[in-house]
């Protein structure tokens, strides 16, 4: 079973996470404290931290540093309420491997923590890189990139392209705007336009034209889900 540490030390949001983890499987453990959390991560054998920034005892900067001091290679993902581009900059520098502003959804904290374990995961001796993603009828060659469905050609823009890769490496999950602005769009602020609605109205049409089954679903106030209905 995946093992998640939480360093938290607000009781509301570490049940929060801990409930929403453990209704995806996870088994998680808290620490309430800089400290204890550091002596955790130390000796733990977690597959992925839950850090927050600003903690009593030791803040979540100077354990990530000590942990990667300590040559603790464990998967870490920042929490805090100081979202700013500077403070995300910080956390990143620091070691962190993604870093995510409260307030957040735990399907969002879900899907950042199976992308930084994919992300880190050590390739196993004669992995053969993916080159291709298939979801029902839908066929991506991301050397080629050319894609189709159902056998019907569907030319897209670079970043439609970029979008659909997402979307797929992540199908049946929620993605959030957030994710898609970072992931997609390399950017790590909200710029306040609606690119991202346009892009993906552009893409669903795409994928949807001659009648076919809609795959790219809007999920109201969360962001979006490639899947069946």
């Amino acid at each position: 079973m995946t093992r998640i540490l939480c360093v938290e030390d607000d009781p509301t949001t570490a049940d929060y996470i801990a409930k929403g983890l453990g209704e995806a499987g996870f088994a998680v453990d808290i620490a309430s404290d800089g400290r204890d959390g550091l002596a955790r991560a130390s000796d733990g054998g977690y597959d992925a931290i839950v850090l927050d920034r600003m903690l009593p005892g030791m803040d979540g900067l100077s354990i990530l540093s000590a942990l990667r001091a300590d040559g603790i290679t464990t998967p870490v993902i920042m929490l805090s309420a100081l979202a700013s581009l500077d403070e995300r900059v910080k956390g990143l520098h620091s070691g962190s491997d993604d870093y995510l502003g409260k307030p957040f959804a735990v399907a969002e904290l879900l899907a950042r923590i199976e992308a930084v374990r994919r992300r880190t995961a050590p390739a196993a001796q004669g992995d053969v890189p993916v080159t291709r993603l298939l979801y029902e009828d839908l066929d991506v060659d991301l050397l080629t990139r050319r894609v189709t469905r159902a056998g019907r050609r569907i030319d897209l823009q670079p970043r439609e392209f970029r979008l659909l890769e997402f979307l797929l490496s992540h199908r049946d999950q929620v993605v959030t705007r957030t994710m898609l602005l970072e992931d997609v769009w390399d950017y790590h602020f909200d710029p306040g336009t609606n690119v991202i609605d346009v892009h993906v109205s552009r893409l669903r049409k795409k994928l949807d034209e001659g009648g076919a089954k809609p795959l790219l679903h809007t999920v109201r106030g969360a962001g979006y889900r490639l899947g069946k209905d």
